[in-house]
C-alpha cells in the first residue's frame, strides 16, 4: 500500500512534466490545456484562455481517445496538459491519462498559479466545465 507522497512520486516518473512557459508553447503548437479545478477557483483567480474546463470526476471520460464521450479533437498522439492550482493533483491525472493510451499526457509545474505568476494569459474565470 502507498501513501500519497509515494503515489504522487510515481505518477511524477511517468511525466515530463511542463513548467509554464512550456505548456504556453505546447498550447500554441497544438496542445489541449485542460483545466481541472473547481469552478469556485476558476471564478476567484481566472483561467487560462483556450483551456478547456473538465471536472476531474469526468475528465477520463472526456479524454479516453476510445470513448463515445471523448471531447472533439482528443487524439492518442495530441498533446494534452493538465491543469490545477498548484500542480498536485494534476499529476495524478496526467498518470490517469497516460495509462488511458495519451502517451503525450502530462501536468503543468506549479498549476495555474505558477502559470499566473509567470505573467502568461488569464482571463476572467466563470466558464463552466464540460458536461
Amino acid at each position: 500500500m502507498m501513501n500519497i507522497d509515494e503515489m504522487l512520486a510515481s505518477a511524477r516518473a511517468t511525466l515530463k512534466r511542463a513548467e509554464p512557459a512550456d505548456a504556453w508553447r505546447l498550447q500554441a503548437e497544438g496542445a489541449l490545456i485542460v483545466d481541472i479545478r473547481p469552478i469556485g477557483y476558476r471564478e476567484a483567480e481566472g483561467e487560462i484562455p483556450g483551456a478547456v474546463p473538465v471536472e476531474r470526476i469526468h475528465l477520463e471520460w472526456r479524454l479516453d481517445p476510445a470513448s463515445d464521450h471523448r471531447l472533439p479533437g482528443v487524439r492518442a498522439d495530441r498533446p494534452v496538459v493538465v491543469v490545477c492550482n498548484e500542480g498536485y493533483a494534476s499529476s495524478l491525472a496526467a498518470a490517469d491519462l497516460r495509462r488511458l493510451g495519451l502517451s503525450l499526457a502530462t501536468d503543468l509545474v506549479g498549476g495555474f498559479r505558477a502559470w499566473r505568476a509567470a505573467g502568461l494569459p488569464v482571463q476572467p474565470g466563470g466558464t463552466p466545465a464540460v458536461p
